[in-house]
């Protein structure tokens, strides 16, 4: 693919933006009916296969957390999301707009990560009705072994 046709997907392709690569494995949490589906789909269409779900033990390379209101302690859905992924990973946090159900107030996010211990980069136009927050864990000091 050449460069412009780089730069065309990341203009059409939410998901290409976000960062996710192909070939990566992205565990999706606190998926319901409402999720936007699009969203999902141009994730599956980057890396090239399915999401994994929250049941998935193994090591992720990214993950997107769906996150309403009250759907309890937000720190804390974030610490469990950090659990299976290497250090300086994506965390995608979705959380509704302004004036839909289940919204999370910026200040609220933004405590949330500082406490999970995760560096905010950029909120994006998730969709019709979610606004994504791109997090990303700390990098680790290289240790010899």
């Amino acid at each position: 693919m050449s460069a412009t046709a780089d730069h065309a997907e990341e203009r059409t392709n939410p998901a290409a933006r976000l960062g996710f690569q192909p070939g990566q494995v992205v565990q999706e949490i606190g998926y319901d009916e409402d999720a936007e589906q699009e969203l999902r789909e141009a994730i599956e269409e980057i890396i090239g296969g399915d999401l994994v779900d929250e049941d998935y033990d193994d090591e992720a390379d990214a993950v997107v957390l769906w996150f309403r209101d009250e759907d309890g302690d937000l720190t804390d859905a974030l610490v469990d999301a950090t659990t299976l992924v290497d250090d300086g990973a994506l965390v995608l946090l979705l959380t509704p707009k302004t004036g839909r159900d289940g919204y999370v107030e910026p200040s609220d996010i933004n405590e949330a990560a500082q406490t999970a211990g995760l560096s905010s980069t950029k909120s994006i136009n998730a969709g019709k009705d979610w606004t994504g927050t791109r997090l990303v864990t700390p990098k680790a000091a290289k240790t010899k072994r």
